[in-house]
């Protein structure tokens, strides 16, 4: 049985993804919290995938964003439980050794990470990584897709998530509901 790999997004109406909890270096960053009115009810998805989680796999930037701030957050503590992978061809085995956020390993490739589709254990969760999703979709790794789509338009600039690069997916919705503060929840999976 291979493992499901989940990219869970908070994405804008024009596929950005970039830092939408205020990472620095982007100009909009924080848009999640900034921008549009808190309704609690458009996190359940949220709360559901942390139970759900098996494992994480980030890449190299979400890594170095999530790495020391993640294992301070209480509301993150299964997550800081479940084992982590980050993908990653500069970073060294020391300087994942090092990170607070344990238990963490090395991939450097991704078929390193259809590898790890390939062992026992619950779903994978992509967090972040744009860049790091984009390949894993490219290499038909994506099984299913958890959005989060805000209602902002937040124009040029900052990652998205689907690649410009012919790409191309067949979704089936499994799951949607709309939220009164104008979200949208949308749960794909791809299909094959």
């Amino acid at each position: 049985m291979m493992r499901t790999l989940v990219v869970t997004e908070f994405m804008s109406l024009d596929g950005v993804v970039d830092s939408p909890g205020g990472e620095e270096g982007y100009a909009h960053s924080g848009w999640t919290f900034k921008d549009v009115r808190p309704e609690m009810a458009a996190y359940e998805l949220k709360a559901r995938e942390q139970e759900e989680a098996g494992a994480l796999l980030v890449g190299r930037v979400s890594w170095s964003a999530f790495h020391e701030v993640w294992p301070t957050m209480a509301e993150f503590e299964r997550y800081n439980q479940v084992p982590k992978y980050v993908v990653s061809s500069t970073l060294t085995e020391e300087q994942v050794a090092a990170s607070p956020w344990q238990p963490t390993t090395l991939l450097r490739s991704l078929e390193d990470v259809a590898a790890l589709k390939q062992t026992e254990g619950g779903e994978i969760q992509v967090h972040g990584s744009a860049t790091l999703a984009q390949g894993l979709a490219a290499a038909g790794l994506v099984d299913r897709y958890h959005l989060l789509v805000y209602p902002l338009v937040l124009g040029t600039g900052g990652k998205r998530l689907f690649a410009d690069d012919g790409t191309k997916a067949t979704l089936e919705l499994v799951e949607q509901e709309s939220y009164g503060n104008g979200i949208q929840k949308l749960c794909y999976e791809v299909v094959r």
